[in-house]
């Protein structure tokens, strides 16, 4: 089959890019299905993989992704036939007896492929929705649903605050949050994402410029401060994130791009009763409850870029680059 290949780790993550067509096929074992691709989307997750994870001793070369959309083309073992022919998505994380998750595309061989296998378990039926669309909506919406409503007990009339614009989860909360009938605050470092933002619907922008843009943040909603921080950026806007949080509010974060080892503020969190909350992927409910809103319409992803698959490299560097707003997308087909 036809692959995107990591030919070994390294950084940067492009360069290493090869699309092959004679990978081995994969086949689907018991309690699997083999999907034939149609699109698959680009993850960070794609770029820590290639650059080589520490503690993870991945081989290489290996196929990454975690977001894709196809038809199902064969069942392993224990499997109704009747998922062949529909056009599924994919939830990469996979729960482990260990009470853990093995990701696909990090753990196991991913998606970029035009063909996965995945457990039935993990697999959802999208009717007939665009595949671009669904496989760029999967895994950023599913991480940004738990974050929000299951981690933070997002409310409609809350005040939330979005680090960071642009990239798929931070976009997947905007969406999620004015759905549900909250007020919306976001960052970034460049203007014209925060114009794209405020089109989107965003209620306010403050750009980032690497001083403490708390103020601006608390100026946006009469000095109190917001209800919900989302942040997957980490050690460089913990500080600034941390103030512009109300009394009783909460940070929750899915990621730390700018490096895990943030200072913090014990004084503030323990005064003003803040809560400092971690979120990861979700499970097949939440999943379920995310995609509700992209099947009956309520919600869209946001893409930046679709790319065919003998220019898998170029969507790759894509990502790599910073410079997206919203998720890159490969179509198989």
């Amino acid at each position: 089959m036809r692959a995107a290949l990591i030919a070994s780790a390294g950084s940067p993550v492009a360069p290493n890019i090869s699309v092959v067509d004679d990978w081995p096929d994969p086949a689907p074992r018991l309690g699997d299905v083999l999907v034939r691709t149609e699109a698959s989307a680009l993850n960070h997750l794609d770029l820590w993989v290639g650059a080589g994870i520490p503690g993870l001793d991945l081989s290489y070369p290996r196929i990454s992704g975690s977001d894709a959309c196809g038809r199902v083309e064969s069942v392993g073992e224990g499997v109704d036939t009747s998922w062949i022919g529909k056009r599924v998505v994919l939830n990469a994380a996979v729960p482990t007896d260990r009470g853990d998750i093995s990701m696909i595309g990090e753990h196991d061989p991913g998606v970029h492929a035009e063909l996965f296998v995945a457990p039935e378990s993990n697999v959802a039926d999208i009717g007939e929705v665009e595949a671009v669309e669904a496989a760029a909506f999967g895994l950023v919406h599913l991480t940004a649903w738990r974050m929000l409503v299951t981690r933070a007990a997002l409310r409609s009339g809350m005040d939330v605050l979005i680090t960071g614009i642009g990239g798929g989860v931070a976009l997947a909360a905007l969406g999620i949050a004015g759905h549900l009938g909250c007020r919306t605050i976001v960052t970034s470092r460049h203007q014209w994402k925060l114009d794209r933002a405020l089109e989107l619907g965003a209620s306010e922008a403050v750009l980032d410029e690497g001083d403490d843009w708390s103020p601006a943040v608390r100026s946006h909603c009469d000095g109190r401060g917001v209800d919900v921080c989302v942040d997957s950026i980490g050690a460089a806007v913990h500080g600034p994130a941390l103030r512009s949080l109300a009394r009783g509010g909460t940070l929750v974060t899915c990621g730390c791009t700018s490096g895990p080892n943030a200072t913090t503020d014990l004084a503030r969190i323990f005064w003003n009763q803040l809560s400092l909350l971690g979120s990861t992927m979700g499970d097949m409910a939440e999943f379920e409850a995310s995609l509700a809103l992209l099947r009956d319409g309520s919600l869209s992803p946001v893409i930046d870029s679709v790319h065919e698959a003998q220019d898998a490299a170029t969507a790759f560097d894509r990502l790599e680059g910073a410079a997206q707003f919203g998720k890159v997308v490969i179509r198989w087909q």
